[in-house]
This record gives structure tokens, sequence and C-alpha cells, in this order.
């Protein structure tokens, strides 16, 4: 059986094809959860996007939809996961220092919020830069990087975290 039968399969309700798609799409919901997890959410994101992939499957439009579906689906899970722990009253009292010069506690909460809703390798740089100060040279010596791949996740966490803002 190949992608498509198998993906139709499970749409008509056979639990038999539901459950070798989720064999064999493990792997690539875990590839997704690395982009959209940060790294202590990514098995969890994972296993709660199976249970809904298996609860679901039969409301999938097309079978052509199914992998922007997953991603969503993904994309969902890891949102929950880091909202709910982001806890931040239980973050370190100089963390909250180092926003101190935002007046209001509501903006230096959505920031250090924005910060902990990013992927590990994107917070590692920003984190190095705003925070620590540290230049784009000392930055790639300290994370083993090339310079233009501290360049680039610099860039791509900024704009993650005006995303996070934004919404």
């Amino acid at each position: 059986m190949d992608r498509n039968e198998l993906i139709e399969a499970a749409r008509q309700g056979s639990s038999e094809a539901t459950e070798q798609l989720l064999i064999d799409w493990q792997p690539t919901l875990k590839k997704m959860a690395f982009k959209q997890c940060t790294s202590n959410d990514v098995d969890d994101a994972v296993q709660e996007s199976l249970a809904i992939i298996w609860r679901r499957i039969g409301t999938l439009k097309t079978v052509e939809a199914f992998p922007g579906w997953l991603l969503i689906i993904i994309k969902r899970e890891c949102s929950k996961l880091m909202k709910s722990n982001n806890n931040l009253d239980e973050l370190p009292e100089d963390y909250h220092e180092l926003f101190s010069y935002y007046s209001s506690p509501e903006l230096r909460l959505d920031i250090i919020a924005a910060i902990h809703s990013l992927p590990e390798k994107y917070r590692s740089v920003i984190l190095l830069r705003d925070l620590e100060e540290l230049s784009i040279g000392e930055i790639a010596n300290k994370l083993l990087l090339t310079r233009m791949a501290v360049k680039s996740r610099i860039h791509r966490g900024r704009l993650m975290m005006q995303e996070y803002l934004e919404k």
C-alpha cells in the first residue's frame, strides 16, 4: 500500500492503516517538533500529536492535505506546551532585573515569555547577543558555529520573538 492509499484507508476508519500511518510518520513528526518546540517539549508534543491524529484522522478532508495537517497539529501542541511550561513566576529574580529598563511589568513578562518560547538553538544566541552582549565572533567561538550561522540564528530568533509578541 503506498502512502496515499494508507492515508485514505486511515481516513475511512481502518485502525490497521491508522496504526501503520502513525508508525511511518512518527519520525517526520519528531523532525517537525524539533523545529517548532523547545527541546524539552519535543517528545510530549509528538505523543500528543499522535493521539490527536489517531482520534481525528477521519476529519481530514483530502489525502493531499495530510502533511500540512500534521504541521498544524504539531505547531498547536508545541504552542500549548510552551504556554503551560512558561510559568513566569518561577523565573529567577535576576532574569526579571535584566528587563527592568522596561517600565511595564506586562511587557517584561511578555519579552521573557517570548524568549522562553524560542527553540534552544535560537534562545541561546539571543541570550548571548542581547543579554550578555557578546560579539558575533565570540558567540560563534562559544557555540562552535560559523559567524553566518550565528547571524542567521539571531535574525530568525528575533523574528520568532516578534511573531510571538504580536499574538
